[in-house]
């Protein structure tokens, strides 16, 4: 036997993957009534829905910390980026803040807001407190319900009467809300969170359950939040969180102790990081860390609870003592590598950040003077997210895309698959290897990602063989040098569609359009792959199969190899067919970075794939874009028989934009395969206000601690403050959809002053940890031309003791703004017409 093929028939990792068991059924009291229509169920192992698993993607987006002229815009983000849920807080404080008086108008229509997230084709799960946490005020309680139970002994969070009371008066509000909206009467609402983070309070929990059922709300999901060690009674499902770091550990913690878990494959749900402090600075209480094993033991309970999550950090908030700075390669990783542990419910906390609202008592967000243990910023939420504060779009964004398209393609399949994990200890030289499966298809997982504070390696001559119950299949068909730094989910026995099998694949599956005309014109369907950078491509096909394209293909063992000759790209399609004829499959094998301007929207009459370099959404059919570029090229397949711009839209600059069909060809962001349109926008752009500033503060405040922990608090005192005013040309904040400030700097703190004639406000406000800080100038266009803006900014003191990212950490103290620029973003509605 040659050399080669021994040590490719001598696998160094082997898993045989046994049949699991047939889920559990019936013995939880989720799920709709039988004969509901699109009936969602809960198994011990997955979700269902008409009968078929689900596996959903839910991202976190407060309707109360977001402009309602900006809900629209965000929701479809989310649609884009792969999501088919939303989850939301009900903050107690922003709807009762006078007892009695309730507020549902504005930026507070819960209604409105469910409404409209099921016009994106988004379904909704309300967190309806009471207490809710998200870094509020009082946890959301308002500060009357806080006074009353300091005042009369009144238990919060407990079965008391007279809290229950209420809670039963919010609750009816809450519910009224949602009439007409639940899923089983046709609408979006397809689940309900019971308080957060609760974790001692079972028959409290269940009570919150029955008193919402008995103000008649009907959802097939109940759930609470398992983390902590958490107490969860059998009518709720418990839910679980996962970050690559914490805002809320001391200043010392140079990571905290459960994060590199989250970036292993294990069978470990709970973190018992996650609200460490407020359960040991309010309560007393320190679950020891031994209440969880880390040895990737199976949980209890295994086979009677689906493993779901609600809380995969989609980035991470900041508080003055700790200031973590999460990158989207952390977010993406962490989330692949939940996928890969097992579970079937991908929930991000947040997917949208957004602004702490103001009330009665000033900004409402938690505080030492609230009696938190973290001082966090008054005005930003914006939590680093994949869409910002602002409707930022991130890079995450994209990464996540990636796997949420995959998700929409085979979620279901996976679903149902049990996960194995080969190989996933703390030993970062071994490697890091799962498989989930049913037993005859599946996907092996396999990671050398972890934070860059604690770095891995990469892993020569990886291969694997996973034994299914018909074949085994050896991954790749020769080992492959693994990068550092990436995460894979590589197919096995992927069904390509016209009778071809794709044993195995050194590219993930990213989505594919059906069979039919209009693709190429054949008939045949289009699977898309996505490479990655650093590993060779190989496709290895059961059977004889003839191949085409920029290929090299042989035969082994029963099968067709295929490697690629070619780079991936736009253009690089592989066309694969049965030896006997008929339809085949073309495969299209993307390089990342064209799979992260890769999206599948329903638009122009038709499901389609949009390449595009700038955010791009559907609503009510048109493709809306979003860009601070001039100019932007659009790519579509199939393609539309023109494109226009959309002048009855209303958006700000569309009477303005040109569409223009664009040369095909890589330089213009897609190849020969795709049709390209460049839409020019004049007035998007940057415009530069300021370089290379100096500022000096004269006398900043003195460090200083407070809140139960004694931790740094935030300066409150601003009179010894830099100042540096911006006069801003009203020209760069009109004729487009959105003006931000952007400020690249160093320093401590800064807030940005609007100068009105009521009186200052401040309209930002920024803990410097590395990333810029961007102030939405649009709602103030008026003032900030007629006064401009100023921000007083406060110096970095390496000595106060703040923590934050070393890869930022070296910088001198002191203040230094780089840059101060506008950047104007336009929204272009592009509808199907005839090319100019």
């Amino acid at each position: 036997m040659p050399d080669d093929l021994a040590r490719r028939r001598s696998a160094p990792h082997r898993m045989v993957v046994a049949r699991p068991a047939p889920p559990r059924r019936g013995h939880l009291g989720l799920g709709d009534p039988p004969g509901t229509p699109d009936a969602v169920a809960v198994t011990g192992r997955h979700l269902e829905r008409a009968g078929r698993p689900w596996l959903p993607v839910t991202g976190e987006v407060h309707y109360s910390r977001i402009p309602r002229r900006r809900w629209s815009e965000v929701l479809g983000h989310a649609r884009a980026g792969g999501l088919d849920t939303v989850a939301t807080y009900v903050f107690w404080q922003a709807h009762e803040p006078t007892p009695g008086e309730f507020r549902w108008d504005g930026d507070l229509d819960l209604r409105a807001f469910v409404e409209l997230a099921g016009r994106h084709g988004l379904d909704v799960v309300v967190r309806m407190g009471p207490w809710a946490h998200g870094e509020a005020r009082h946890g959301g309680f308002p500060d009357w319900l806080v006074a009353r139970g300091q005042a009369t002994g009144m238990a919060t969070r407990t079965n008391d009467p007279a809290y229950l009371e209420l809670v039963r008066a919010f609750f009816a509000q809450t519910v009224a809300q949602l009439t007409g909206l639940a899923h089983a009467e046709g609408g979006p609402v397809v689940g309900a969170q019971m308080d957060n983070e609760l974790y001692d309070q079972p028959e409290h929990l269940a009570t919150l359950r029955r008193t919402a059922e008995e103000l008649g709300l009907r959802v097939p999901l109940w759930t609470a939040t398992g983390w902590g060690g958490a107490q969860v009674p059998a009518t709720l499902l418990p839910v679980y969180s996962a970050y690559a770091d914490g805002f809320w550990e001391d200043a010392g913690t140079a990571w905290p102790a459960f994060a590199p878990v989250h970036f292993r494959y294990s069978a470990v749900r709970d973190d018992l990081g996650v609200g460490a402090d407020l359960r040991e600075a309010l309560d007393g209480v320190v679950v020891t860390p031994g209440a969880v094993p880390l040895d990737g033991a199976a949980p209890p309970d295994g086979d009677a609870l689906p493993y779901v999550t609600c809380e995969l950090g989609g980035g991470m908030h900041v508080a003055y003592h700790r200031r973590p700075l999460v990158t989207p390669e952390d977010v993406a990783a962490l989330a692949l590598a939940k996928l890969g542990s097992g579970s079937v419910w991908q929930g991000y906390y947040m997917y949208a950040g957004g602004t702490q609202r103001t009330g009665g008592h000033g900004t409402e967000q938690e505080s030492h003077a609230t009696g938190y243990p973290n001082d966090v910023p008054n005005r930003t939420y914006d939590f680093g997210a994949p869409v910002g504060e602002h409707g930022q779009v991130r890079r995450h964004h994209h990464l996540l895309r990636r796997q949420h398209l995959w998700l929409q393609e085979d979620g279901p399949a996976l679903a149902a698959m049990t996960a194995t994990v080969g190989g996933g200890s703390e030993d970062p030289g071994e490697l890091r290897w799962s498989v989930r499966s049913d037993s005859r298809r599946g996907y092996l997982f396999l990671t050398t990602y972890q934070p860059a504070r604690r770095p891995l390696a990469a892993q020569p001559g990886v291969q694997v063989e996973v034994v299914l119950d018909d074949a085994a299949v050896v991954v790749p068909s020769r080992p492959v040098d693994l990068p550092a730094g990436v995460s894979v989910a590589w197919p096995l026995r992927f069904p390509l569609g016209a009778g071809l099998v794709l044993r195995s694949a050194t590219a993930q599956v990213l989505t594919r359009l059906p069979d039919g005309p209009g693709v190429d014109g054949t008939g045949d369907g289009l699977v898309v792959l996505v490479a990655t950078d650093g590993v060779p491509v190989e496709l290895v096909l059961d059977g004889d199969v003839d191949a085409t394209g920029p290929v090299a293909a042989r035969r082994e063992d029963g099968a067709t190899v295929v490697d690629l000759t070619g780079g991936p790209g736009p253009d690089a399609v592989v066309g694969l067919r049965a030896p006997s004829g008929g339809p085949g499959v073309r495969v299209l094998v993307l390089d990342e970075a064209t799979a992260d301007r890769l999206y599948r929207l329903d638009v122009l009459g038709r499901e389609r794939l949009v390449l595009c370099e700038a955010p791009v959404q559907a609503l009510d059919g048109a493709l809306v874009v979003h860009t601070d570029a001039p100019a932007v090229t659009v790519s579509l397949l199939p393609a539309p028989a023109g494109l226009v711009a959309s002048s009855a839209a209303g958006a700000d600059c569309a009477d303005k934009a040109r569409v223009a069909p664009a040369p095909a060809g890589p330089d213009r962001g897609a190849g020969t395969l795709w049709t390209s349109w460049t839409v020019a926008v004049p007035g998007a752009g940057t415009r530069r206000l300021a370089t290379d500033l100096r500022p000096h503060a004269p006398a900043p405040p003195e460090p200083a601690r407070g809140g139960p922990m004694d931790r740094l608090s935030a300066p409150t005192d601003f009179a010894g403050a830099a100042r540096v005013h911006l006069d801003v040309p009203a020209g760069a904040l009109v004729d487009v959809d959105r003006a931000l400030l952007r400020v690249a700097w160093t320093g401590d703190v800064g807030r940005a002053v609007l100068h009105r004639a009521g009186g200052d406000e401040v309209v930002g406000d920024h803990f410097w940890h590395g990333r810029d800080w961007d102030v939405d100038l649009t709602p103030w266009r008026d003032d900030v031309a007629r006064g401009g803006l100023t921000l007083e900014l406060l110096p970095w003191r390496r000595a106060t003791g703040v923590w934050v990212d070393p890869s930022v950490r070296d910088v001198p103290d002191g203040i230094a703004v780089a840059a101060v620029d506008v950047v104007r973003v336009a929204r272009v509605v592009l509808v199907a017409g005839e090319d100019a």
